[in-house]
């Protein structure tokens, strides 16, 4: 029999909590028949669950050698892809859409969320067990301290929901934070009412200097004496813009650009 240990480089925490991956697979929004990819299945504590639900057409993606020896041994009826999650070509692996759900590598949380953003149009949910500043952060409001560039450009598509937090004891090995269990589900936004790529410079370029006020943080973007720093948003700080304020902020700075002809 495979033995599965936990690997420090690859950020690994097995879940043991029965319980509390029972929650995780229940939290899981299903419309029928419904593809379903788990990322980091470790020792299979939360694919189990998946895999008693006759809704759910399930894949997994371990990187872990040992890891997708145990789970061929363990649960033959899996379909299991040894590799990087961050390097496979999703739109080869599903033809249609299909949701997520894990207990996240934390050291690779954010390459995931924005991994999801790229194929946003075949991901309409996501339940995943992330670190608990990281699940905060992403829930935030504007005006919240926490509230940051994963806030904003995640909540342009999707919608946010903190479940529950998770406690470092139900790991092996513990971690040194708290986990939260959160849910995204893809909002009724096709397209952002302004040019995609530039509203994800505004908002990183933004956040880079958070303390500041706009028109300090923007600069690499517009020159300082440019007019359009009178407009009374660069006297705000990014964390008190929401969704919709920086969306117009970006429409306003690509009019004043200068052309690339």
């Amino acid at each position: 029999m495979t033995k599965v240990r936990a690997k420090k480089h690859l950020g690994q925490h097995f879940l043991r909590d029965l319980e509390v991956a029972r929650r995780i697979a229940a939290s899981l929004p299903l419309d029928g028949q419904t593809s379903v990819l788990e990322i980091g299945p470790g020792t299979g504590v939360l694919t189990q669950f998946l895999l008693q639900n006759p809704q759910i057409d399930l894949t997994a993606i371990e990187l872990d050698r040992e890891s997708v020896e145990y789970l061929h041994e363990n649960y033959p009826q899996l379909k299991v892809i040894e590799g990087d999650f961050l390097k496979i070509d999703l739109k080869k692996l599903f033809s249609d859409k299909f949701c997520i759900i894990g207990n996240l590598p934390y050291n690779i949380s954010s390459q995931i969320f924005f991994k999801m953003l790229d194929n946003k149009e075949s991901i309409p949910c996501l339940v995943g067990m992330i670190q608990k500043e990281v699940a905060e952060r992403m829930a935030a409001k504007a005006g919240n301290k926490t509230y940051g560039i994963l806030s904003v450009l995640m909540q342009a598509y999707y919608s946010i929901d903190y479940l529950f937090t998770v406690h470092e004891h139900v790991f092996d090995p513990p971690p040194k934070v708290k986990s939260a269990v959160i849910r995204l589900t893809r909002n009724d936004v096709k397209k952002i009412d302004c040019n995609e790529q530039l509203f994800k410079t505004v908002v990183k370029t933004a956040f880079n200097q958070r303390r500041k006020q706009m028109r300090n943080s923007l600069k690499p973007l517009l020159e300082k004496d440019n007019p359009i720093f009178t407009d009374p948003v660069f006297d705000l700080r990014p964390e008190q813009l929401d969704v919709a304020a920086f969306v117009d902020l970006t429409n306003k700075i690509e009019k004043v650009l200068p052309s690339k002809e």
